[in-house]
């Protein structure tokens, strides 16, 4: 069995990740499509970056992760946070932000995130999931999230994996 073929037909939810160096006060973001609800009890979110991302460079000295749903008519921003790499243009001279919870940056234009504080790193293949505890939500926007299937077509800034 193919693995892809399993998986062929899914439609994740894609969200944003944004973050920052507390040491140096470097800001990272990304668009990803590896995360999920953990636990419900204490509610414990899982977000994936890949090693080849600059987001992940700077996220592994992190406390905090901003993690940004984005709805179905904002895919310029994904396209942003998807196609360009931060180790050649600064993303967020491109787009309206504000500092959060230890200043990791949130996006004013996504209705909901989550901000979490960083319990681990967990090497997951060629990604590292975060598990995220909340320290900051905003909910509220009940819009169809940006999924996989409703992307623009995008040239990635890193090659995935």
């Amino acid at each position: 069995m193919d693995a892809d073929e399993f998986v062929a037909g899914f439609d994740y939810p894609m969200f944003v990740v944004t973050t920052v160096d507390p040491g140096t006060g470097a800001r990272a973001g990304c668009l990803v499509g590896f995360a999920t609800q953990t636990s419900i009890e204490p509610f414990r979110f899982l977000v994936c970056i890949s090693r080849r991302n600059r987001t992940y460079r700077v996220a592994r000295e992190a406390t905090v992760l901003a993690v940004h749903v984005l709805d179905e008519e904002q895919q310029d921003l994904a396209a942003l946070f998807g196609e360009r790499t931060g180790d050649e243009v600064d993303k967020f001279a491109r787009c309206s932000w504000r500092p959060g919870p230890e200043g990791v940056p949130l996006l004013t234009a996504a209705r909901r995130h989550l901000v979490g504080r960083v319990l681990e790193h967990t090497e997951l293949g060629d990604h590292i999931g975060f598990l995220l505890d909340p320290v900051d939500v905003k909910a509220g926007a009940e819009t169809a999230p940006l999924t996989f299937r409703s992307l623009p077509a995008m040239e990635p800034g890193h090659e995935s994996g």
